[in-house]
């Protein structure tokens, strides 16, 4: 068997334009155009890269984009009384605070301060409250896209076992709660896990999040199962020369890809549908601020 590759790239590229064209359709009947503002303190590289890809990104599907770059020397006091800026805003629909901050900042704290309603990054604890009790949220984007390619996959996932291999609040808990919410029967594994391999082997859906290169062998796959593979993880490379480096996931490609029904490649996997539900999530919340149906197939 080899696998069905998931072609993260392509499916991000439908998202965007499924985003578009209901930003289309808000300008045109509503006269409402969605606005995500992006806060960035500090140099940081990865970061600027990022920020710069969501500018543009949002530009694209014709919404308005709002930077704030700020010194890494910011109070957060300061930070603070931005985010209570854009808030009070009722052109800024999302706010993204870029993480991580600087040292001398409480991330928790930041996060807490972000309107729920407005906070696209699904990350704020009433959001994380409302996702773990079946209720309308905002759903945090790299767990949204890794459902939304699930669904257009599988179809129903009603009934099927999946395993989350990873329990961070970004990913593993919140792929767990959008799993239930799917009628799967979830299991959470992690580095504890007794007997992983025999929990892993039993899944219809296998979601690897755990931040370790290559973890999860192709003899942990159940023939046909699905799996996506969240990891992004930097490794020596010497077959490209001294001190290069590639990117690899946290199953081991080759051996899984053998195995398994269809598995989301790293890069071009999971990675570029992140950004796309950003900007879905940003129209959803426009839709939820103006009392308007929300996007179908953008949302959880």
């Amino acid at each position: 068997m080899t696998a069905r590759i998931i072609d993260g790239k392509a499916f991000a590229e439908q998202v965007r334009e499924q985003v578009a064209a209901h930003v289309a359709r808000l300008k045109a009947d509503h006269g409402i155009t969605p606005g995500l503002a992006v806060v960035l303190v500090g140099e940081d590289p990865a970061s600027q890269v990022y920020v710069r890809n969501k500018g543009r990104q949002t530009l694209e599907a014709g919404m308005q984009s709002f930077e704030h770059k700020l010194p890494a020397e910011t109070s957060e006091a300061d930070l603070l009384a931005l985010v209570e800026q854009l808030n009070a805003d009722p052109a800024v629909h999302g706010i993204l605070v870029q993480l991580p901050l600087p040292d001398h900042m409480n991330a928790d704290a930041v996060i807490s301060a972000i309107s729920p309603a407005k906070d696209v990054d699904g990350f704020h604890i009433s959001n994380v409250g409302l996702l773990g009790t079946g209720q309308k949220s905002m759903v945090p984007c790299t767990p949204l896209g890794c459902l939304m390619m699930l669904r257009d996959q599988l179809g129903s996932l009603s009934g099927l076992d999946a395993v989350v291999i990873g329990r961070s609040n970004i990913v593993g808990k919140p792929m767990a709660q959008l799993l239930l919410g799917e009628s799967c029967t979830v299991t959470i594994a992690h580095s504890r896990t007794k007997n992983l391999a025999e929990v892993v082997r039993r899944a219809d859906i296998v979601v690897a999040a755990v931040g370790r290169p290559q973890m999860v062998p192709g003899d942990w796959i159940k023939p046909g199962a699905t799996v996506i593979d969240v990891g992004i993880n930097r490794i020596d490379a010497p077959e490209k020369g001294a001190g290069k480096t590639r990117l690899v996931g946290d199953c081991d490609y080759d051996s899984c890809a053998e195995v398994a029904g269809a598995i989301t490649p790293v890069p071009g996997g999971v990675g570029p549908m992140t950004i796309a539900c950003l900007l879905a999530n940003t129209v959803t919340a426009c839709c939820r601020a103006n009392g308007l149906a929300e996007p179908e197939g953008l949302t959880a």
